[in-house]
């Protein structure tokens, strides 16, 4: 599928095709004048980490160096046509497709993201803003990929997206990264009025728009900190999975479908915000024997309703009557911008320490150490959700987080971890341990 040229004496179009550096990885790029309608495992994570919106408005600002661009949608199948979208005008830019998770290079700080090439480079004369080009993709395996964008004098952006599979259910396992919440985070100032378009940064701002570029060069909010070195850890251990985009999951027709395509999915990041189509295929998915784990805290918090780009926050869940805990075995309770962690205390159960197996951990022995925000049972958690691991009054009295798993008699089992964040973690050896007895109890018992 090709943009048609707009009927202008103005009008050029740039047409270039990739050849690939792997089988069928192939890029197909065309530039319009049409705009598009609106409709290393020795660094610290926890560096990437930012405090509140009041107290960082100063570091908010649109980058005037960074190569923006951003694709229009969150996730593609092979074989279909993206469009990739620029906001900045310039010239001599060269384009390269990667994917993230193979790559040996360390990923240094929030503005940088790695990858290994899945298309060679092509040299782009002139960008606009406002024009887009469009990336055919090829026959890619599922998961989340970049376009980065290089010119001179070492300016530099990049665009992620996801790659789905063809169809649900070509691995037995799910991956679904935040990418919702990854938009709520983003204090780009779109409108140029000095102020992030976000709640987080704007009093009284209920929107966000998707669909457009980050800031940090275009790098997800505490991306490498929350959610890369679990892709990496799944590339590493050679974990076969389907990565999904939360549109992905908003576009399922029924749980029964995602039931059929999945033992267990997976929620490595900050899933925070949900659409009410997410939150029933899930809930349905579990209720139908599917496994979910959740490997950081406050998940399934909002609700957020979207038409278009436009993503609307509505409300959290509980008040609307659906408590997170009901799902989720824990819901989250408070925050301290990241100024406080503390280990996980074991509290397992004997139907639980399998899980601690070959960590070093036991009961009342500390086991790594997590905070930023933390969950922690509710009256509505389900009948029978263990308290595995807690870190005792965090935040102050009775501010205590908690790690926690329950089982259905439909036969789903639901891990939480109940703080930020095992994913982010997973280069501790006890944490990857844990991973290893999670995975196994979860796929291989499956």
């Amino acid at each position: 599928m090709k943009t048609q040229a707009p009927h202008s004496n103005r009008s050029k179009l740039l047409s270039v095709l990739l050849l690939a550096t792997v089988p069928l990885a192939t890029i197909a790029l065309q530039v319009s004048t049409s705009p598009r309608n609106v409709d290393e495992f020795s660094v610290d994570p926890w560096g990437d980490l930012a405090g509140n919106a009041a107290g960082t408005a100063a570091v908010r600002k649109n980058d005037p160096n960074a190569i923006e661009a951003a694709f229009r949608l969150e996730s593609y199948r092979p074989g279909s046509v993206a469009t990739l979208r620029f906001h900045t005008t310039l010239r001599d830019v060269r384009l390269q497709v990667f994917l993230v998770g193979p790559e040996k290079a360390r990923t240094m700080g929030a503005k940088e993201m790695r990858g290994v090439p899945v298309t060679r480079p092509v040299s782009i004369e002139q960008i606009r803003k406002g024009v887009h080009t469009t990336v055919t993709i090829g026959n890619w395996p599922s998961g989340l990929y970049f376009a980065r964008l290089t010119a001179p004098k070492g300016r530099i952006g990049y665009a992620p997206f996801v790659v789905s599979p063809r169809k649900l259910g070509q691995h037995s396992v799910a991956v679904v990264l935040p990418t919702h919440t990854w938009q709520a985070y983003n204090f780009r100032d779109d409108d140029s009025d000095g102020h992030g378009d976000t709640w987080y940064a704007t009093w009284g701002h209920r929107t966000a728009l998707l669909g457009r570029p980050y800031l940090n060069s275009g790098v997800p909010p505490h991306f490498r900190a929350y959610d890369l070195y679990f892709l990496r850890w799944l590339q590493r251990t050679n974990r076969h999975v389907d990565v999904l985009a939360q549109s992905d999951l908003d576009a399922v027709r029924s749980p029964h479908d995602l039931r059929a395509a999945y033992d267990l999915i997976v929620f490595p990041g900050h899933h925070e915000y949900v659409t009410t189509a997410e939150y029933d295929v899930i809930e349905g998915f579990r209720d139908l024997g599917g496994s979910l784990v959740f490997l950081s805290a406050n998940n399934f918090f909002w609700r957020v309703d979207i038409r278009g780009d436009v993503m609307t926050r509505v409300a959290q869940w509980r008040d609307l009557g659906r408590p997170e805990s009901a799902l989720i075995g824990v819901q989250y309770i408070g925050n301290d911008s990241g100024q406080h962690r503390g280990p996980w205390l074991v509290r397992a159960t004997s139907a639980s320490s399998w899980i601690f197996a070959g960590t070093g951990s036991a009961v009342g022995k500390p086991f790594a150490n997590a905070g930023i925000e933390i969950d922690h049972t509710s009256s509505s958690s389900p009948r029978g959700t263990m308290v595995i691991a807690e870190i005792p009054n965090l935040f102050g009295p009775g501010m205590t987080g908690q790690m926690s798993y329950y089982e259905t008699k439909r036969g789903a089992k639901v891990f939480a971890a109940g703080a930020f964040t095992l994913a982010g973690s997973i280069r501790q050896k006890p944490v990857a341990q844990l991973l290893e007895n999670l995975w196994g109890h979860m796929v291989d018992e499956a």
